[in-house]
């Protein structure tokens, strides 16, 4: 825009009085000092320019309430900002600032405050005295921390902290008490620890809380997990760390399920820190157990007997890497008899970047053993939860638990033993539970009514009750079969006399058995099925078969007996079962699923008249146990539909990712690789999977509300978005926009797959909304073909007067009367007006539910 053009517009909105001025993608270097002849303007949008800074005249702009800065070039908050004190919400996304001056605390009826994008690196401790605020974005900054006074916003609704650099957070943040929204994602947090934030909101209150109504201390405590094969030299090596002197036996007893020993040192500030090693099984039955208690935030040694050379060392780094977190890893050979063949260090460490030792020792003489025992100090101490400040009363609780002696405890013993140490509040007590019970500690499921009655102080006694149904002669000979009258053999001790039921829930919880339909007191374990397979006979014609493969970058043990317990409704006259495979049955439909674990691969056959929806249900399965595992990578590979295909014993089969992205560029075909003729993609997909689900997503296909909006009307998004919080924390609502969209993330493809699992699809029209080519090619025309071929309801809200009338929108009932759109509203009226749209989107929600 030239600069004469922008003065015409100016001098034009200040003869017409005007209260709002767009001037949003304009390419304006800088504002002419005309600007502040507008003294009516309420709002200024400047959106989209190259603004570097603003004129010493817009400070005439009293009356100025909404000022839109984002997507600029301002390096410093200009300081005529700070004198428009009437000013509700400020928009400086994704400019260039480093720092806020102090003086910003004169924005006294500052509402909202989006300074997200930017170089901030801190906060000045004056940002507390804002003290109207009810929104602060600040993600995607360099924040390492935040100032204290941060709790004295207390109207802040909404604070986004996204992809920062903050390690903690000040416990004032308890003091929010008005708070709906805390967004911590992709912050290298360790206070409030990990386990507390993935409980959410209510729970890092709560924690705060605590924090700040008492003293607060810190635990030294981790875990070390000793794995390898059955034989390496792993309970040694447990014995050696708690004592140096310990004598090697000649016949070392294997470790049956899992051992645990303490060991204790003192760090240089003189606490004392102690160690929970985990002495893991090696033997194949145990893999597939040990993967509920291999936890995050612990240090992992893997010893590797030199002699035999037998370790499969891409099996066990792979399966830490994928169950810990990337935890630190050190490998130590315990090198018998002096034998020190070499390892393919470089290369492990090339695909393992959590590899930080490798480490000799010989168990007999000691040698290597003093290095070992300072590496492992050395990477434990430096964990990063460890001296993580909690509250006193959580460490006093802690220590009173682990010198309890006995296995177990009541749910009632442990609440009055946390009110007995200052505890009032019962969610404070569960709380710690939780917290005590993901960290490994103990064993607490709260989301069981059984279990939820009973801490385990010892998880020992769980597990080793657990193994000894896996490990016994009788269930053994019996394929996996017990009785609970075998139970009542296996677990005669007194020690598990009394808790019957609760150790079978447990085992039950674990997915390591299930009881027979129509059988019961009947159970299974399928870790000890028969590894035959069963004689059957399935229709063999390809081309009445639906045929699906998962195909492993890495194959965890134990995926399929967990998918069995999962389905065991569904299995074929309950006979059809074996180790790696399973035949299921449901209204006259069989599937055939069988794990090909060499080939790191679980291929899926099915035939019969409802063919899509048994598939939909495998896939539902299968993608509950790959959510399990965080790093788990994998492909979905679907057979080719040409003519010489659909006859092959072994066609040719195309990655649906692959499909996906070539349906993204609008490409239809692609050529099978066996016959060299193009096939149809969507019907490749088609052919397989129901029509417009995405077979990552959960298949109950439509289980959202999806809003469609312009990023200019960002503002408007909020205020809906505030509105709708309760219903969605009453869970009675789950709602999904594209702010929900990860960094790093194929963002067209996150906004496809919410599209697929929209039951209802909000519209906030306006004329940016419907200037929108994006909305126009790629959200509109999926939501109005699924509103009229599968009943998605449209509910569309007019933001602002607009020509909706020239669309396809104009079809369906507006939230709210488009004679008076919301901009035309006061703001009290607008409040009003989105109470009764957002009770409209949920009785749309929950209609569409029935």
């Amino acid at each position: 825009m030239t600069n004469e053009e922008l003065l015409r517009i100016i001098e034009q909105a200040a003869k017409d009085q005007a209260t709002e001025l767009d001037l949003s993608s304009k390419k304006l270097t800088s504002l002419p000092p005309e600007i502040g002849k507008l003294s009516n303007l309420r709002s200024l949008h400047l959106s989209s320019n190259q603004l570097s800074s603003l004129p010493p005249e817009i400070v005439q702009l009293v009356n100025l309430q909404k000022l839109d800065l984002w997507s600029n070039q301002l390096s410093s908050l200009p300081p005529e900002i700070v004198q428009l004190v009437n000013l509700q919400k400020l928009d400086l996304w994704s400019n260039q600032l480093s720092s806020l001056p102090p003086e910003i605390v004169q924005l006294i009826n500052l509402q909202k405050l989006y300074l997200g994008s930017n170089q901030l690196s801190s906060l000045p401790p004056e940002i507390g005295q804002l003290v109207n605020l009810q929104s602060l974005n600040l993600n995607s900054n360099q924040l390492s921390s935040l100032p204290p006074e941060i709790g004295q916003l207390v109207n802040l609704q909404s604070l986004d902290l996204h992809s920062n650099q903050l390690s903690s957070l000040p416990p004032e943040i308890g003091q929010l008490v008005n708070l709906q929204s805390l967004d911590l994602q992709d912050n290298p947090l360790d206070s409030p620890p990990p386990e507390i934030i993935k409980e959410g909101l209510r729970a890092i209150m709560n924690f705060f809380r605590q924090q700040l109504e008492q003293e607060t201390d810190r635990l030294y405590e981790a875990k070390l997990l000793i794995v390898g094969e059955g034989g390496a030299g792993k309970t040694t090596l447990a014995r050696k760390i708690q004592d140096n002197n310990y004598e090697l036996k000649q016949d070392e007893k294997s470790t049956e399920g899992i051992d645990i020993v303490k060991w204790k040192f003192l760090l240089e500030n003189d606490r004392e820190f102690q160690i929970n090693i985990w002495d893991f099984g090696g033997q194949e039955i145990y893999h597939a157990t040990h993967q509920f208690f291999l936890t995050k935030r612990s240090l992992y040694v893997l010893v590797a007997d030199t002699r035999k050379e037998d370790t499969d060392f891409d099996y066990w780094l792979n399966v830490v890497e994928l169950l810990s977190d990337n935890s630190p890893v050190i490998v130590i050979k315990n090198e018998k008899d002096e034998r020190k063949p070499g390892i393919n260090e470089r290369g492990l460490r090339a695909n393992f970047t959590n590899l930080k030792e490798t480490l000799s020792t010989n168990f007999a003489t000691n040698r290597g053993l003093p290095e070992i025992l300072n590496k492992i100090k050395h990477y434990i101490s430096n964990l990063p939860h460890i001296g993580t400040e909690l509250p006193k009363n959580w460490v006093e609780v802690r220590k009173v638990l682990e010198s309890d002696k006995r296995q177990y405890i009541t749910l009632e013993e442990y609440l009055n033993i946390c009110q007995k140490y200052g505890f009032t509040e019962r969610k404070d007590k569960l709380q710690l539970s939780g917290y005590l019970h993901d960290l490994g500690v103990y064993l607490h499921f709260q989301d069981d009514d059984l279990l939820v009655k009973t801490i385990i102080l010892k998880p020992t006694w769980g597990t080793d009750a657990v193994y000894k149904v896996l490990d016994n002669r009788q269930v053994i000979q019996n394929l996996g079969k017990f009785t609970r009258n075998d139970l009542n053999d296996i677990w005669s001790e007194n020690k598990y006399a009394d808790m019957r039921p609760e150790l079978l829930r447990l085992m039950m919880k674990f997915k390591l058995c299930y009881e027979i339909p129509s059988c019961p007191n009947n159970y299974i374990t399928p870790q000890l099925l028969s590894a035959n397979q069963p004689e059957y006979n399935l229709n063999e014609s390809n081309n009445h078969n639906l045929i699906l493969r998962y195909r492993y970058d890495f194959m965890p043990k134990g995926m399929l007996s967990r998918f069995i317990v999962e389905t065991h409704n569904y299995i074929e006259q309950q006979t059809l079962v074996w180790k790696t495979g399973v035949v299921l049955n449901k209204d006259k439909t069989r599937a055939e699923v069988i794990e090909h674990y060499h080939q790191r691969e679980i291929k899926i056959r099915v035939v019969g008249s409802r063919k899509k929806e048994l598939l939909a249900i495998i896939i539902h399965e299968l993608e509950k146990i790959h959510k399990s595992y965080e790093r788990l990578k994998y492909r979905q590979l679907i057979p080719c539909n040409c003519e010489k295909c659909q006859t092959s014993q072994n066609p040719y089969v195309y990655e649906y990712e692959k499909l996906q992205k070539f349906k993204d560029r609008k490409q239809y075909s692609i050529m099978c690789y066996e016959s060299g003729v193009n096939v149809d993609i969507i019907r490749l997909i088609d052919d397989v999977l129901i029509e417009n689900v995405n077979p990552i997503l959960e298949p109950v296909m439509r289980n959202q509300v999806f809003i469609s909006y312009s990023h200019s009307d960002k503002d408007w998004l909020t205020q809906l978005q505030t509105h709708l919080k309760p219903m969605i924390r009453n869970q009675k609502l789950v709602v999904w926009d594209d702010t929900k969209i990860e960094p790093g993330t194929e963002w067209y493809k996150e906004i496809e797959d919410a599209l697929a699992a929209a039951k209802v699809a909000v519209l906030m029209v306006s004329p940016n909304f419907l200037a929108s080519d994006f909305i126009a090619d790629n959200e509109l025309p999926p939501l109005l073909n699924a509103a009229q071929a599968e009943g998605l309801k449209i509910i569309w809200i007019p933001i602002s007067f607009s020509a909706y009338e020239e669309t396809e929108i104009a079809k369906y009932q507006a939230a709210h009367e488009p004679k008076h759109p919301l901009k035309s509203l006061t703001e009290a009226e607008q409040d009003a007006a989105l109470v009764q749209i957002c009770k409209k989107i949920k009785t749309a929600f929950q209609s569409a539910n029935k």
